[in-house]
């Protein structure tokens, strides 16, 4: 994400998203009320001369709407801002009515806030500072593989297959059987790779995701190049990668996707419920609590409790975040699009670690 223009004192930020997820953190960043201005195409209607009716003609024009929703697309890579155009050229006269604005990569957009809270601009400044390309990652085993790209967002699965190899006795059946596997899964493999020319790991049990490297090596050199890291794990498919993702191995190959720290903290929170730890606590009453005895070093918020909160609630949330910041608390705000948010709205959508336990 590229910030091009930032002034907190008039309230606006322009950027430049230039990947699918920077979109994702445009959508937890706009909010209903704030405006967002772009380029956008719109029917404007043009009367002809002799009182002839209406001709509609759809132009490329700057608008402005204030926010009523945000829809994240993922199927068409954008993002779509539905509101009221707040700012429009005069001759089109479509001031207050309804618009939606898509927001796409490589697309410029102002987004405009009364206040902006000191998490959303932290997220802009994670964004722009984040250089990793997404991974490609195939899980593998005997039984089963999963081909998923890891995004700042979460795991997102492209292709899946399960099969049943013949038994180890029957050892030309199974040798030809393995070999249209893994030719399955190296196609589906080289079907995203191809797009995104991606880093690749491939994990799994055993001795098959260590075969399944070499028939690539072998077969597709290309390919094999890309390929970063080899990982041990105890399952395959989309279980293999959240437990690769919990057990931190992948940290070194994903230090820069934040996905890594959510699931990690996560399971810190979870392993100190685990032990009756008093110095862990969840939901907003707790956690405002310790909050006043300075205890919270690390605030956890799942952001669809920020964003689907009511706006009294959300004030409350953006308060308590403010005065966790102020006695020198982390803000770690989740993802629900993986495991470890999923986890945390099982909690209520809020947690802390803290700094010494209370009784």
């Amino acid at each position: 994400m590229k910030v091009l223009k930032m002034n907190l004192k008039k309230g606006f930020v322009k950027v430049l998203p230039e990947s699918l997820d920077d979109l994702w953190h445009l959508y937890n960043i706009v909010y209903a009320n704030d405006e967002v201005h772009a380029r956008t195409t719109r029917e404007v209607k043009f009367e002809k001369d002799l009182g002839r009716p209406k001709e509609g003609k759809r132009v490329s024009v700057f608008l402005g709407v204030k926010v009523d929703k945000v829809v994240w697309d993922r199927s068409l890579n954008r993002l779509r801002v539905q509101g009221i155009v707040c700012e429009a050229p005069e001759k089109i006269s479509v001031k207050g009515s309804h618009h939606t604005i898509n927001i796409r990569v490589d697309k410029p957009v102002t987004i405009v806030k009364a206040k902006w809270p000191k998490h959303h601009v932290d997220r802009l400044k994670r964004a722009s500072k984040a250089t990793a390309p997404p991974i490609l990652i195939l899980s593998i085993d005997d039984e089963e593989y999963c081909v998923a790209v890891l995004r700042q967002y979460g795991i997102d699965v492209k292709a899946q297959k399960r099969t049943k190899l013949p038994g180890k006795l029957e050892v030309d059946k199974r040798e030809k059987a393995t070999r249209e596997y893994f030719k399955d899964a190296l196609k589906a493999l080289r079907d995203e790779w191809t797009r995104a020319r991606s880093p690749i790991v491939v994990l799994g049990p055993g001795f098959v995701k260590n075969n399944f490297v070499k028939y690539v090596r072998r077969t597709a050199l290309d390919v094999a190049q890309d390929v970063a890291d080899v990982k041990g794990v105890n399952s395959a498919g989309i279980s293999g990668i959240n437990e690769a993702l919990r057990s931190g191995i992948l940290t070194k190959t994903l230090r820069q996707l934040r996905i890594v720290e959510e699931n990690r903290v996560m399971e810190e929170v979870l392993a100190r419920l685990g032990r009756s730890s008093r110095d862990v606590t969840y939901g907003f009453d707790e956690v405002r609590k310790a909050d006043v005895f300075g205890a919270v070093e690390k605030l956890l918020l799942a952001d669809v409790t920020l964003r689907e909160a009511s706006d009294e609630k959300r004030r409350e949330l953006e308060k308590l975040m403010r005065e966790v910041e102020g006695k020198r608390g982390e803000i770690i705000v989740l993802s629900a699009e993986n495991e470890a948010g999923e986890k945390l709205l099982g909690l209520g959508g809020i947690a802390a670690l803290l700094r010494f336990p209370l009784s």
